[in-house]
């Protein structure tokens, strides 16, 4: 991705959640770090967060078109970081085995796991350009997330 400040997405982050030990507040958190990242990521298509609930990935708060409702642990990119507890950036879908296209325009995608005080899941990227996520985004989502983590 081109020319993206990390480090005011976090300052923006911490200054829009409330670091708080309540439930309620995460699912409010996750909404609002969904809209930001979806207004300051290049070339995606669809962000947010599966939530592990039931021993699977259960549709959290997000940005973009309509998306899965649940996905197993060893299904799709989601499913597979979260079990691995890895981050998966794949360049193209559409060699990755067991991808599930909630989306057909989605390209590559960004996966993420986080555990933090009540929740635990994964931050969901995707992109419509193949190849979206060089090594530098990733590093640095990977903070983004360090920091959800240490706010939810």
């Amino acid at each position: 991705m081109e020319n993206i400040n990390y480090d005011f997405i976090i300052s923006e982050i911490k200054e829009v959640c409330k670091i708080s030990k309540d439930k309620i507040d995460c699912i409010t958190n996750m909404a609002n770090i969904s809209a930001i990242l979806n207004e300051h990521l290049k070339n995606i298509n669809w962000v947010g967060f599966y939530i592990f609930y039931n021993n699977h990935l259960v549709l959290g708060p997000f940005q973009g078109k309509v998306a899965c409702t649940n996905i197993a642990l060893d299904k799709g990119v989601c499913g597979k970081s979260f079990f691995s507890n890895k981050t998966l950036n794949v360049p193209n879908v559409h060699a990755f085995s067991d991808h599930i296209a909630c989306d057909n325009n989605s390209l590559s995608e960004l996966v993420i796991p986080f555990h933090a005080n009540f929740i635990e899941g994964v931050l969901d990227i995707d992109s419509f350009l193949l190849n979206n996520f060089s090594l530098e985004d990733q590093k640095n989502i990977e903070e983004i997330v360090k920091t959800i983590s240490s706010i939810l």
